[in-house]
């Protein structure tokens, strides 16, 4: 796959002076045609881009890199009219200059999301307050950086191409699955800059279609009025797609949950098909199949999945057939898994691989420790459910409590309320396509853990 760059109209002529800069208008969209050195960004406001002061103090932080510029950190906005959700702006420290530039929010508690520091400016002037520009230049990026991980290949071609502040594009996650890209989009700014955002993605070789799935729920915090949404997609968008991930096929559906398919397990599904061999193998929570069939293409001789959802096991069922699977060795159930785990329970069964996979039970801090108990109880009931020296993989998808520490010490717990000791084999997280900013830790949040279980 490569990018292939859009024409660019004519830079600006430069200005002789700092008057003649003080002069210019930009235009709201600041369209890729202007540019702006990052001197004449240091040294001047141009008209039309508000500057956002942060408070003494507040500074450092954001220098550093982190890109979520949040409410209480900014001592005064200057600039008549104010800034309006997705306009550019310069963020100053508190003497006024300039440590960069991003995209404004008058609603969100995170008023401004950091798109370029001073120093990288001064390295690419010609990204410099041009959303446009800086749009093309990180999905570029981001499509060397996967294709320097191989991706796409001949045996995977479902993967994460934006993974949003680890792509240095907060809010904008970009799945590929096949020639279909699939816009998650969780920010005010990006529904602003969708059309520009779909210009890029259409530039890249192979991707022939693009569907536009708004967050809801995120874009409500971050102030966006949803009932302005349009459905524009496009009608030769299929519904369903085919894949491949790590040589397996899969049916995906385009209105399944989240993108449409998990491509942050890729890494860990692979493993499973390395340790499975003579194996039987509980998959729970199984949604379309992916843990269970890299366990039977890794040659255990049994495989359950179990999941809540009809729709999913639908998928999975077809993914069996899809990759010439017997459907007497890998079978699905729709069940609740806590039911099925007391049902297993109760019928003395245990399996030698057990995989839980749960939906996010965390979704925010708030509810973390209501979450806590129903991890522990989760985990409880599947070490149970592992033979004594088997091996259990657990996971947890929830950013809340990834990011607090506390899920082994869930799993310890877990471990005593089961009355099994356990000890910790692997610890994973997303595959390597979800890229992480390490000045913007609140983007980790899949925890999978390999135990072995006595």
């Amino acid at each position: 796959m490569s990018y292939l760059p859009k024409s660019q109209g004519a830079a600006a002529k430069k200005c002789g002076t700092m008057v003649m800069l003080g002069v210019l208008q930009l235009p709201c969209r600041l369209h890729h045609s202007l540019f702006y050195s990052s001197s004449q960004i240091a040294s001047s406001r141009p008209q039309g881009v508000a500057k956002v002061v942060l408070k003494k103090g507040k500074t450092q932080l954001f220098k550093d890199g982190s890109p979520m510029v949040y409410s209480g950190a900014v001592d005064r906005i200057i600039g008549k009219p104010p800034p309006q959700t997705g306009d550019v702006v310069i963020v100053a420290d508190g003497t006024e200059n300039p440590i960069g530039w991003g995209l404004y929010n008058s609603v969100s508690m995170f008023c401004v999301r950091l798109m370029q520091l001073q120093h990288e400016s001064t390295r690419d002037p010609s990204c410099a307050l041009n959303i446009e520009k800086l749009l093309q230049t990180r999905i570029a990026e981001a499509v060397q950086l996967r294709k320097s991980l191989a991706l796409p290949s001949a045996n995977t071609n479902a993967y994460r191409l934006v993974n949003s502040e680890g792509d240095r594009l907060s809010g904008l996650i970009v799945d590929v699955f096949g020639d279909i890209a699939v816009v998650a989009s969780s920010a005010a700014w990006l529904e602003k800059y969708r059309i520009e955002v779909e210009s890029c993605l259409r530039s890249i070789d192979g991707i022939n279609h693009i569907n536009w799935r708004p967050s809801l729920d995120v874009l409500k915090e971050d102030g966006f009025d949803i009932s302005s949404l349009k459905q524009t997609q496009s009608s030769t968008l299929p519904q369903r797609s085919m894949v491949v991930e790590n040589g397996i096929s899969y049916a995906i559906s385009l209105e399944g949950q989240k993108t449409g398919f998990y491509t942050d397990q890729r890494e860990n599904r692979h493993f499973i098909s390395t340790i499975s061999a003579g194996k039987r193998v509980l998959d729970l929570c199984c949604y379309s199949g992916g843990f269970a069939l890299n366990a039977a293409r890794g040659g255990a001789t049994s495989v359950i999945g179990i999941d809540s959802s009809l729709p999913a096991l639908e998928l999975a069922r077809e993914n069996v057939i899809l990759n010439n699977m017997d459907p007497e060795k890998v079978v699905f159930f729709k069940q609740d898994s806590t039911e099925f785990m007391k049902g297993a329970l109760s019928r003395e069964e245990t399996w030698d691989i057990v995989i839980l996979d749960p939906p996010k039970l965390a979704p925010r801090k708030k509810v973390l420790h209501n979450a806590s108990g129903m991890y522990r109880n989760l985990n409880s009931l599947a070490m149970r459910l592992t033979r004594s020296g088997g091996l259990m993989m657990t996971c947890s998808c929830s950013g809340a409590m990834t990011q607090s520490g506390k899920f082994l010490g869930i799993l310890q717990s877990a471990a005593a309320m089961s009355g099994r000791k356990i000890t910790v084999v692997r610890e994973a997280g997303a595959a390597s396509d979800h890229p992480l900013d390490p000045s913007y830790p609140q983007g980790q949040y899949l925890s999978n853990l390999l135990l072995r279980v006595l």
